[in-house]
C-alpha cells in the first residue's frame, strides 16, 4: 500500500516554487531555469520511489525528510557545476549520480534508524565523494583540464549560504547590542537629566534658597525670556552656550511654574543685569558712524586697519582715510554703516 498522506507531487511543487525564490540571482536566465528544473525532476522522481515502494514501510514524516534533502543537495550541487566552468553537457550525468547516491545512503539510514545528525554526515560524505570521482573521471577522459578540476572541486554553495547565514546573524548580533547600548546610554541621559531637573525643583522650593548661586538665578530669568520666543531664536541663542548651561538652560524652560519659584525682587535685577548687557539698536546716522569708527582707531594702530581694507575700493579706502580726521564724505549712509562694521569686527 503506498504511503498514505505523502503527497510527493505538490511536496515537488512547493520545493520547486522555493528554488526560484533562492536561486542566486547573478546568474542567467538558463542557468536558474536548470537549477529550478533539476531540482523538480529529482524531488518528483524520488518521492515517487518512496510512495510506491510498500517494502519500505516509510511513514510520509520519513519519506518527506528523505526527499528533502536529495531536493536540498540537488539544489546546491547544480549551483556548483554552474559555477565550476564545466561545460552543461556533462552537469546531468554528474547530477543523476549525486541524486542516486543521497537516495540510497538517506533510505537505508532511515529504515535503520541511524540518528538524524548522523544520517545528514553521511550524505554530505557521500555526496562530496561522488561529486569528486565525477569531476576527476572528466579529467581522466581529457574533458576538462587541471584547472577546471580544481576549480569544479572548490566550489561549495552549502557552504557558501552556510557563511553568508552566519554574517548575517552576527550583524544582525551586532545591530543588536548597538541598538541595545544606544537606548542604554539614552535612558541613562534620560534619568541624569530627571535627576538634575528634580534637584533644581528641590533648591528652589523656596525662591530664596541660599543654595541657589547667582549663576542659576541669571539661567533662570534667561529661561523665562526664552520661552516667550519663537524655537529658532531660542535654538540661536542656546548654541552661543557650552553645554552644560544649554542644558540646564533647557531644564529651566521646561519646569512648570518657573516664575512662581523665583523671588520676584531677585528675578527683576539678573534681568535688568541682562538688559544690559543686549545690543541696542541705534538710529544710523553719520555721528554714530564716526563715533564707531573713532572708537575703532583707538584700540587700534592705524596700519592695521589700513591692512584690512588694502583690497577695497579707493572710494572706501578715501572714507576710512577722511574719519581719521572726523570727516564724513563718500559714501551713502547705509554702506558706510556697513563697511564701519566690517572694520570693527575685523580687529
Amino acid at each position: 500500500m503506498p504511503i498514505e498522506g505523502f503527497d510527493y507531487k505538490g511536496f515537488a511543487a512547493n520545493m520547486t516554487e522555493q528554488a526560484k525564490e533562492l536561486v542566486p540571482k547573478d546568474l542567467q536566465d538558463r542557468e536558474k531555469d536548470y537549477i529550478v528544473k533539476t531540482l523538480g525532476n529529482f524531488t518528483l522522481l524520488a518521492g515517487e520511489a518512496l510512495y510506491n515502494d510498500e517494502s519500505l514501510k516509510l511513514t510520509p514524516e520519513q519519506a518527506v525528510f528523505i526527499t528533502q534533502i536529495i531536493a536540498e543537495w540537488s539544489f546546491h550541487k547544480s549551483i556548483d557545476l554552474i559555477h565550476s566552468g564545466i561545460l552543461p553537457q556533462y552537469w546531468d550525468s554528474i547530477m543523476q549520480k549525486i541524486a542516486f547516491t543521497i537516495f540510497e545512503v538517506a533510505k537505508q539510514a532511515v529504515i535503520r534508524n541511524i540518528p538524524q545528525d548522523q544520517l545528514l554526515q553521511a550524505v554530505e560524505h557521500h555526496v562530496v565523494k561522488v561529486y569528486k570521482q565525477s569531476i576527476e573521471e572528466l579529467e581522466k577522459k581529457g574533458l576538462i583540464d587541471e584547472s577546471t578540476k580544481e576549480k569544479a572541486e572548490s566550489q561549495s554553495n552549502i557552504d557558501d549560504m552556510a557563511k553568508q547565514a552566519r554574517e548575517a546573524q552576527e550583524q544582525q548580533q551586532k545591530q543588536a547590542i548597538e541598538e541595545a547600548e544606544k537606548n542604554r546610554e539614552q535612558a541613562q541621559k534620560r534619568r541624569e537629566e530627571q535627576r538634575k531637573q528634580k534637584q533644581v525643583q528641590q533648591e528652589m522650593q523656596s525662591g530664596k534658597n541660599p543654595a541657589i548661586t547667582q549663576k542659576q538665578l541669571k539661567l533662570m530669568s534667561l529661561a523665562l525670556v526664552l520661552k516667550i520666543l519663537s524655537q529658532d531664536k531660542v535654538t540661536t541663542i542656546l548654541n552661543k552656550f557650552d553645554s552644560n548651561d544649554s542644558l540646564t538652560i533647557s531644564q529651566y524652560m521646561n519646569m512648570a511654574n518657573l516664575e512662581s519659584q523665583i523671588d520676584g525682587d531677585l528675578l527683576a535685577g539678573c534681568l535688568n543685569e541682562i538688559k544690559e548687557y543686549l545690543p541696542v539698536k541705534r538710529k544710523l546716522t553719520k555721528e554714530n558712524v564716526l563715533g564707531d569708527l573713532l572708537r575703532v582707531y583707538q584700540s587700534a594702530p592705524r596700519e592695521r586697519i589700513e591692512k584690512i581694507i588694502k583690497n577695497e575700493r579707493p572710494l572706501v579706502k578715501r572714507f576710512i582715510s577722511q574719519a581719521y580726521d572726523g570727516e564724513y564724505s563718500g559714501l551713502p549712509l547705509k554702506v558706510a554703516g556697513i563697511v564701519a562694521q566690517y572694520v570693527e569686527d575685523s580687529i
